[in-house]
């Protein structure tokens, strides 16, 4: 049978605009449904930014594979559209002596990632680098980095639609139900609803990811993965920036923790906390601050009273909950759910932005396009 579209992607965060430019690339008509009046509304728009390197995730697990792979080519294509980025390396710390068995074990875990770049340094090696830190120890990443996510995603949308894509805003995705032979039924909602028939279907829809799993008509409801919020609020400094580098603490339970970093524009920002919620709240709790300065001032003991200053809050979409083990991104094809033709994510935060170009290209394997 014929179709009106060969691929049709739900969401249009920086997973469905890199899954797009990967399908559209290849000559297939694509079209990406978002509910927002713009793209990358959501967990996209809310992040730090931060090009990761691959260090701290499981060996072979799709973190690990796909974040190596992803910097790569996030970094190649930065250069060749010149979307701003700076690769400005990282510093993993230990504080005490207590926690430099945690740093080498990171350290291991990366080089065992294929991060071939990584070196253990000593307290005063990396004092040497940033005088105001105070670590035992660290581990020096120089291929990590910084990048543009706005630019980043306007220029993949660009590309997207150079290619003959399109991206409908302001459209609701409503469901979606697979026909005999292959394919799918698409049904938009809001003031242009309507039924386009695809090809393929990828669920992309970050926070929303399992909304949009139920709303496809025998989708196996017990393939859906719990959704839980992890909150995380940023604060920014009122001052110089004390570091060039990134500085990150050691991992919590959960997540990496609360960083540092100056931005593209030199301002100097620390975050995310995590803490699991049951909205999707983006407030920015003063109070909050009381234990950024805790943990900050393990690292740079000379933060000032009174520096810190709100800033904004981003909510992951986490497939895992308090005092659970951190899990792996989903990107499930028909072996995991039984639908020929469709591909559904879940669980895509960090290192989700690093990760964006090796998730399209894996999307485009899982849907057998490759």
């Amino acid at each position: 049978m014929s179709f009106d579209t060969d691929v049709v992607i739900i969401g249009a965060g920086i997973a469905g605009l890199a899954t797009g430019y990967a399908t559209s690339r290849r000559g297939l008509e694509t079209i990406i449904i978002e509910q927002e009046a713009g793209i990358g509304q959501g967990v996209s728009s809310r992040n730090s930014e931060v090009i990761h390197a691959g260090i701290y995730y499981p060996a072979r697990s799709l973190k690990a594979k796909l974040c190596v792979a992803g910097k790569q080519m996030l970094y190649a294509f930065c250069d060749k559209h010149q979307v701003p980025y700076s690769r400005c390396g990282k510093l993993v710390v230990a504080t005490t002596t207590e926690e430099e068995p945690r740093l080498d074990a990171i350290l291991a875990q990366g080089l065992a990632n294929g991060v071939d770049d990584l070196q253990r340094l000593s307290g005063d090696e990396a004092r040497s680098l940033e005088p105001h830190l105070k670590a035992t120890a660290a581990i020096l990443s120089p291929s990590s980095g910084l990048v543009d996510s706005h630019a980043l995603m306007l220029m993949l949308g660009g590309e997207i639609t150079l290619h003959g894509g399109a991206i409908a805003l302001n459209t609701p995705f409503a469901g979606a139900t697979p026909l005999d032979g292959g394919g799918f039924v698409v049904r938009t909602a809001g003031e242009a609803a309507t039924e386009l028939t695809t090809r393929y279907l990828v669920l992309a829809a970050g926070l929303g990811a399992q909304a949009a799993a139920a709303r496809v008509d025998t989708y196996p409801a017990e393939k859906i993965p719990q959704r839980h919020l992890g909150k995380g609020v940023y604060f920014s400094l009122a001052g110089k920036a004390p570091f060039e580098r990134l500085i990150y603490p050691l991992p919590i339970p959960g997540a990496l923790g609360t960083h540092y970093r100056r931005d593209l524009g030199g301002q100097a920002r620390f975050g995310p906390d995590l803490d699991y919620v049951d909205t999707l709240d983006y407030e920015v709790d003063p109070a909050r601050a009381a234990s950024f300065y805790d943990t900050i001032r393990r690292f740079w003991p000379d933060l000032p009273d009174d520096a810190l200053v709100p800033d904004y809050a981003g909510i992951r979409p986490k497939i895992h909950g308090p005092d659970q083990s951190q899990c792996d991104f989903r990107i499930e094809g028909t072996d995991q759910h039984g639908l020929p033709g469709l591909v559904a994510m879940f669980g895509i935060e960090s290192p989700g932005l690093t990760s964006s170009l090796a998730i399209g290209e894996l999307t485009v394997k899982r849907l057998a396009l490759a």
